[in-house]
């Protein structure tokens, strides 16, 4: 299967969600991930603001900032279709709607933060398989910016079950993830 038929698949598998089932998934996804030592020894967390049903991120990121961590987001700059990382504080007062109506900080919050101090990624994506490839949304932001970041620094995508396939295939480009957290597994990357 294509990558654009799987995405689309994968997409409206995980449109179907409720958003109770999104909430109980995702929980259980950000205990898994508290549980791990990338999680407990990191101090610059770059994660994701979610959208359209993706894992929720808002409990990751307010559990974070209480355990003493930097969050550091992505702003997707479309004309170069790089991410911009800024800083984040607050949840609750610095966001706003931003491009492709993802949540993004308002200008007066935007804080840059250089991709160096980052010490764990934490990945969106449609799909994935065991080997730590990914489908994302075809705009190519993270294979871009995974790039910048050194090879050793963890990289954990967060996804539903629903979203785990056989096989991705993989451009020349793609950077796979070390880990894939579901709502019921830790599965580590087999490179």
């Amino acid at each position: 299967m294509d990558k654009r038929t799987l995405r689309s698949e994968i997409l409206n598998k995980r449109k179907s969600l409720s958003k109770e089932e999104v909430n109980d998934k995702s929980s259980s996804i950000a205990k898994l991930l508290f549980s791990t030592e990338q999680y407990k020894s990191s101090k610059y967390i770059m994660c994701y603001i979610d959208f359209r049903n993706e894992v929720k991120t808002e409990e990751i990121i307010k559990t974070a900032l209480k355990d003493g961590k930097n969050i550091i987001i992505p702003i997707s700059v479309v004309e170069t279709r790089q991410l911009l990382l800024s800083q984040l504080l607050d949840y609750d007062k610095e966001l706003e709607a931003g491009t492709y109506g993802i949540l993004e900080p308002k200008k007066e919050f935007i804080r840059e933060v250089a991709p160096e101090v980052i010490d764990l990624v934490l990945i969106p994506g449609v799909a994935f398989d065991r080997h730590g490839y990914r489908i994302g949304y075809g705009g190519g932001y993270y294979d871009r910016f995974l790039t910048r970041i050194d090879d050793s620094i963890p990289k954990i995508a967060l996804a539903f079950e629903l979203q785990m396939v056989s096989h991705v295939s993989k451009g020349k480009y793609d950077i796979p993830v070390d880990y894939i957290i579901t709502e019921s597994d830790i599965i580590k990357a087999s490179k």
